[in-house]
């Protein structure tokens, strides 16, 4: 496809200057995402983003769209990838993502969840969140001035695992190893993978039976007393629950960091005036955006979107990174500035928009808003980038852009 737009994964984490070709497209033009050979419809602007994730003729799932097979996917591409090594008897409990239902039958396998992720659980497990964030502050502060501390893989991983294990109701004695085989899953060095998977998987299929027989105030027993999903979907909502409330957030939180670092006055700001922390969060959720592509849609039918005809089983995705950045929607989107004011909502789509907006963002919130305060606020001294700022570690995910590996720092 000639009029494709090759982005690399510095054009994706340059989200003014790297969607600005596209944005100054009359119609959608396509675009090939970072590691992938596939040509996709790439949403950049903000209105056409927010459109289409309630675009009833854009659905997930591409089973539904009869003839749509013989048009080129690219989430299929990126499937394969994803799925390359993992045991074949476990890969249901990974390709049941709620991200690709639609209609009907994402209302059924959200609506438990959604009823269970309630205000007062969230609410509830803030201070949990607040212990266990101080305790691992603690232990780092613990260090010598000059030692170097990885706010990622020592702070951010642990906490936010610790958090979805005590919201699953994950048993303070099994925490240990579930921990570990998250870790190996979710964001080990890869080796640990496949046995990762499989110790999550069979560890959750005991849980789900020992609370069957005795209930609890957590979440499992929650799904099994609303009695919309069976036990093997309930394993696959704790899969949904790691890949989308332990890593994105632990990301979000080392990279909201980093974005601290390199805007000094803005953290020093926040320091001097910790009421500005209501602003700072969706300033910065804006401003980071951790999941930079969102999943790929299909047309339903042959339709016009956004000036451009569609035809049946095309393939479009979202652009949330350039979205969040588009200079018709805000006023100097490349600026951090926490004293932002958003209109109604929450201003940005971090979250997403629509059905599939994210059921865990009120915990990201919280979780967001302890972190900052806990490290930024309520300590004598701010956290300090340990390495020059050339010298940060990123790594490039498939489909999206690029991520940070470590992020080393005094306490």
């Amino acid at each position: 496809m000639t009029d494709a737009l090759r982005l690399t994964p510095e054009l994706v984490e340059d989200p003014v200057r790297g969607y600005s070709d596209l944005r100054a497209r009359t119609g959608l033009g396509h675009a090939v995402l970072p590691g992938l050979s596939t040509p996709v419809r790439l949403l950049t602007r903000f209105e056409d983003v927010r459109a289409a994730l309630t675009e009833p003729r854009l659905v997930r799932d591409r089973s539904s769209v009869p003839g749509g097979s013989e048009m080129p996917d690219p989430q299929a591409e990126l499937l394969a990838q994803g799925m390359e090594g993992f045991p074949a008897e476990y890969v249901p409990y990974l390709s049941g993502h709620l991200a690709l239902f639609d209609g009907d039958e994402h209302t059924r396998r959200r609506g438990p969840l959604t009823r269970a992720f309630t205000a007062r659980r969230v609410s509830a497990l803030r201070p949990f969140v607040e212990k266990t964030a101080r305790d691992l502050i603690a232990t780092l502060s613990d260090r010598s001035e000059r030692e170097q501390a990885d706010l990622l893989d020592e702070f951010a991983y642990p906490l936010c695992t610790a958090v979805i294990c005590e919201l699953v109701g994950v048993d303070a004695a099994d925490q240990d190893r579930v921990r570990a085989w998250i870790r190996d899953f979710a964001y080990g060095d890869g080796s640990g993978v496949a046995e990762g998977l499989a110790g999550i998987v069979e560890y959750t299929k005991d849980l789900v039976a020992r609370r069957r027989a005795e209930p609890a105030d957590d979440l499992v027993s929650a799904l099994l007393a609303d009695g919309g999903l069976s036990d093997d979907e309930i394993v696959t909502a704790f899969f949904l629950l790691i890949n989308t409330g332990i890593t994105p957030p632990a990301l979000f939180l080392a990279h909201g960091m980093l974005a601290l670092f390199d805007h000094p006055e803005q953290l020093e700001r926040l320091r001097t005036e910790p009421e500005l922390l209501a602003r700072a969060v969706p300033e910065l959720l804006r401003y980071v955006t951790l999941v930079r592509i969102g999943a790929t849609l299909y047309a339903a039918e042959d339709f016009e979107f956004a000036g451009t005809p569609l035809r049946k089983g095309e393939a479009v995705t979202v652009a949330l990174f350039g979205a969040n950045h588009d200079p018709a929607a805000y006023e100097t989107p490349e600026r951090l500035d926490i004293t932002r004011e958003f209109g109604r909502g929450d201003g940005h789509l971090a979250f997403g928009h629509g059905p599939h907006y994210c059921i865990g963002a009120a915990l990201g919130r919280v979780l967001t808003a302890v972190v900052f305060e806990e490290l930024l606020v309520r300590r004598p001294k701010a956290p300090k980038l340990a390495v020059d700022r050339d010298d940060v570690e990123f790594g490039h995910w498939p489909g999206d852009g690029f991520h940070l590996v470590r992020l080393p720092v005094t306490l």
